[in-house]
């Protein structure tokens, strides 16, 4: 098989620095080393995008400062998604509780208390996010729009409802 320039640039460069890049990449998603590879693939795939790869003066530098790129927006893009709080879950399991034994009803009310407390101590924006997402299956694009403000602020807002939730029910678990 004949690799067209751009395919023999980026085969030549995953030969000398591959492993390297992966080191790179690695050390810094101590946490989820499954996307090391996926990032790889980003880079070179932006690799082969490249027009006129021949005027690359430092491919070493240049594959490294398009990983930092491809690294940078995979964080960002992480850091938007809120962590979820499994208040689904923890509904489910107070709904399962058996109904014949007075003490286990005792604690399913004061669990749905809990939950209504700590929902109602969210701002009203956040609550209204939190139940149009969880509860109504909105997405935030929808919900954005429903409510009149952008996305990205519908994702601040249920971030900090869902922040709120884990920490309040942590606290009481």
């Amino acid at each position: 098989m004949v690799l067209s320039g751009k395919q023999a640039f980026v085969a030549d460069i995953e030969q000398q620095h591959g492993q390297r890049l992966r080191r790179f990449l690695a050390s810094r998603l101590r946490h989820s080393a499954a996307d090391v590879e996926d990032l790889v693939q980003e880079v070179f795939l932006r690799l082969l995008r490249i027009d006129r790869h021949e005027t690359i003066r430092s491919p070493e530098s240049y594959l490294f400062m398009v990983a930092f790129h491809v690294l940078h927006q995979h964080l960002l893009r992480r850091a938007a998604v809120p962590e979820t709080v499994e208040i689904t879950e923890f509904i489910n399991e107070i709904g399962s509780a058996p109904q014949d034994d007075p003490a286990a009803l005792a604690e399913t009310q004061q669990q749905l208390r809990d939950l209504q407390s700590v929902l109602q101590q969210l701002p009203a924006k956040a609550q209204a996010v939190l139940i149009l997402h969880r509860r109504d299956g909105y997405s935030l694009e929808e919900i954005g729009k429903l409510l009149g403000f952008s996305r990205a602020n519908a994702a601040k807002y249920l971030g900090k409802a869902l922040l709120h939730c884990r920490q309040c029910l942590q606290d009481r678990g």
